[in-house]
């Protein structure tokens, strides 16, 4: 397999609004619906204290980050480069991306890898493209294509090995494989407090890059590869 022909990926998702109190009277409308389904069975869930979840869901959330890993190299001296697309303006920031996707996959055959992407990087992606008015790249897209044409790969899928039982998370999974982990001062659940509340977008991207990187360790533990030293590892 050659790994240069595979692009990394981990995206950080927050609600669009601060707060449900903070939701347009519209909007507000259609998150008591969606809202309803989420408290159900919860007598101690309300649609106001499940609003944190919004960002998981395309319609009612928004991308901050897209983080991408590179692997160049062989052997011991694989290297992995790290770039990250973040920034309020969610618009400009998924066009950045486009872009750079557009140039890294030229008329070859190459490949985007995520964990859990074909259930939630990818397709989220593509949603939020639609609704900001970005045209997909080639890569991400999948209508009209047959399975063997698309070219995502999931961690998350390539765990199951067809038992579609079970969700493992990606630092569970690394953790199995005996993958160091860093030890993170926030986790996913934290990062709509992280962007809302605190404003500190930075923290939101570390934690993004280095997700990515485990990513990467895992895909190759996966493929009995050595893993890659942490001084081979280069932000752009």
């Amino acid at each position: 397999m050659n790994f240069a022909n595979i692009l990394f990926l981990d995206i950080e998702t927050v609600p669009q609004y601060a707060d449900y109190h903070s939701l347009p009277k519209e909007w507000k409308e259609l998150w008591d619906i969606k809202a309803s389904y989420i408290t159900r069975n919860k007598e101690n869930e309300t649609v106001d204290s499940v609003y944190h979840r919004a960002g998981i869901y395309a319609e009612f959330g928004k991308i901050v980050c897209i983080g991408c890993g590179f692997i160049t190299g062989e052997g011991d001296q694989k290297k992995i480069t790290i770039k990250s697309f973040c920034g309020d303006n969610e618009k400009l920031l998924l066009g950045e991306f486009c872009d750079m996707l557009a140039k890294w996959a030229g008329k070859e055959q190459k490949c985007l890898c995520a964990h859990n992407g074909k259930e939630f990087d990818f397709p989220y992606l593509c949603r939020r493209m639609i609704i900001n008015g970005v045209c997909i790249p080639s890569i991400l897209t999948i209508a009209g294509k047959k399975p063997w044409e698309v070219n995502h790969l999931d961690t998350l899928e390539l765990w199951k090995f067809g038992d579609y039982k079970s969700y493992t998370s990606l630092n569970l999974l690394a953790h199995a494989l005996g993958i160091p982990t860093p030890k993170d001062d926030i986790d996913g659940s934290m990062v709509w407090s992280v962007y809302w509340n605190d404003k500190d977008l930075q923290r939101i991207v570390t934690y993004c890059q280095k997700d990515v990187i485990t990513l990467v360790q895992v895909f190759l533990k996966m493929n009995s590869e050595s893993l890659i030293k942490t001084e081979n590892i280069f932000y752009k």
